[in-house]
């Protein structure tokens, strides 16, 4: 059991020697060989164990034995107790989702203080089987059926290359004692249920049964990693990053196939599950304007692209109807725009400057003090060089403003009347003309 031990951590190149490794101990079989492996095979190791408080005494033995472990080992100690129902509730979890994150979030904590290089959990092949399961009920994508990865991140599973069995007989060989969780017995729990239940059935079916799925598990991870670079790849040629936004060209999503698992792949990262994203790509080919939400992102079906957008949990996205006033003599503005205004005397040398996120305005059109606001229903202005108004939304529609770029847009007034649709066109009213003697110059400072 050993030498495999240390075949599989340099076969899977989990770390080096001479590194620090945390060990997650629970006290349980798994957990205790672990530690006994690492012991034997002269690893600088420490332990750390959490305290869930769910099952009254046993939880606190738990504890109590792990500490004489530690104690044996001579090896440092972290232990930390959770209110772990009250974790669960407040974050509407449920218990065993809750005690993941717990201690995830603390082992790592541990980790970056006492300057450990890795985390080790004693996930073994049972796991693998028993997760692979798990996810396959859930809505999980391909990661879900590459199983249980040996290195992921700063957390190591040294122990996949053995069997319960395996694991069962080391202990027994060697006579080491350690804590019986009696809720593993318990069939309440899906993973509890798959473990008593399915394999043993499946394993009657065909005695090589688990190691027919741990062949099988290696060859979806690999085909994993093909179907990775394929959508890297796709992702590359259509997903554009702007500041605030993310664009994904339609002309593009439609040439792929299969489209929906395409998209998947690129809106999942924003929260979008699976039904949602069918809902989004039935949608491609339908008129413009329809939104989508995840818990945390917008998708909006625009002329040309998708468009994501972030928004807070539990935000309703609604047109700002607050407004900003600039008074008199301001020369620079912070919110809810950055902008400068500079007044400058019109004379023979004074020129225009062509660029949108400047407005040239004519100072004594003006009244103060000035309004900057989101637009309206039935806003109008008059467009630079034309003596007709025109609807804010028609002039929308002809510059194909998507809804975000509604949202995001900005009007200068003075009193009711538009000035500056900012950044982007002046109203006619308000230009300079051979008869302006002062001009107000506004940079927008984007």
């Amino acid at each position: 059991m050993l030498q495999a031990f240390k075949a599989y951590i340099a076969k899977e190149k989990l770390f080096l020697p001479g590194q620090r490794i945390l060990l997650a101990i629970s006290g349980g079989i798994d957990s205790v060989a672990m530690a006994e492996l690492f012991f034997r095979a002269k690893v600088p190791f420490g332990i750390a164990h959490c305290n869930f408080q769910l099952r009254d005494e046993d939880s606190d033995k738990d504890e109590v034995f792990v500490k004489d472990l530690a104690r044996k080992f001579k090896v440092p100690l972290y232990c930390k107790r959770f209110f772990t129902t009250d974790y669960a509730d407040e974050h509407r979890l449920s218990t065993q989702m809750a005690a993941r994150e717990l201690r995830y979030k603390w082992f790592e904590e541990i980790r970056e203080k006492e300057k450990f290089d890795y985390i080790a959990t004693a996930h073994h092949l049972d796991d693998q089987a028993e997760t692979f399961f798990i996810n396959m009920m859930r809505s999980t994508g391909i990661a879900g059926f590459h199983g249980i990865l040996p290195k992921q991140g700063k957390v190591v599973r040294p122990l996949l290359f053995a069997s319960r069995e395996h694991i069962v007989l080391f202990v027994k060989t060697n006579h080491l004692i350690y804590r019986e969780d009696r809720s593993n017995q318990e069939t309440k729990y899906l993973r509890n249920k798959i473990r008593h239940e399915l394999i043993p059935v499946l394993s009657e079916m065909n005695p090589d049964f688990k190691k027919i799925l741990t062949e099988n598990i290696f060859r979806i991870r690999e085909a994993e990693r093909i179907f990775r670079e394929s959508v890297e790849n796709m992702r590359n040629l259509i997903v554009i990053k702007e500041k605030d936004r993310i664009l994904l060209s339609l002309k593009e999503l439609m040439k792929l196939d299969p489209r929906a698992t395409y998209l998947y792949e690129f809106l999942s990262p924003f929260g979008f599950k699976f039904a949602v994203v069918s809902d989004i790509t039935r949608a491609l080919e339908e008129e413009p304007g329809r939104q989508f939400f995840s818990p945390t992102h917008r998708v909006i079906k625009d002329r040309n692209n998708l468009i994501i957008t972030h928004v807070k949990p539990g935000t309703r996205i609604n047109i700002d109807t607050n407004e900003y006033t600039i008074p008199d003599h301001t020369s620079c503005l912070e919110e809810p725009i950055p902008l400068t205004l500079k007044i400058i005397p019109k004379s023979q040398e004074f020129q225009i400057d062509p660029s949108p996120s400047t407005a040239n305005l004519d100072l004594h059109k003006l009244t103060y003090p000035l309004k900057i606001r989101k637009w309206r229903s039935g806003d109008h202005f008059y467009p630079f060089g034309r003596n007709h108004k025109k609807k804010l939304s028609d002039f929308f529609t002809d510059q194909k403003f998507s809804i975000a770029d509604k949202e995001n847009c900005w009007l200068l007034c003075s009193g009711e009347k538009i000035v500056w649709i900012a950044g982007h066109r002046i109203d006619n009213r308000f230009r300079v003309t051979p008869k302006t003697k002062e001009v107000l110059q506004i940079r927008w400072l984007k």
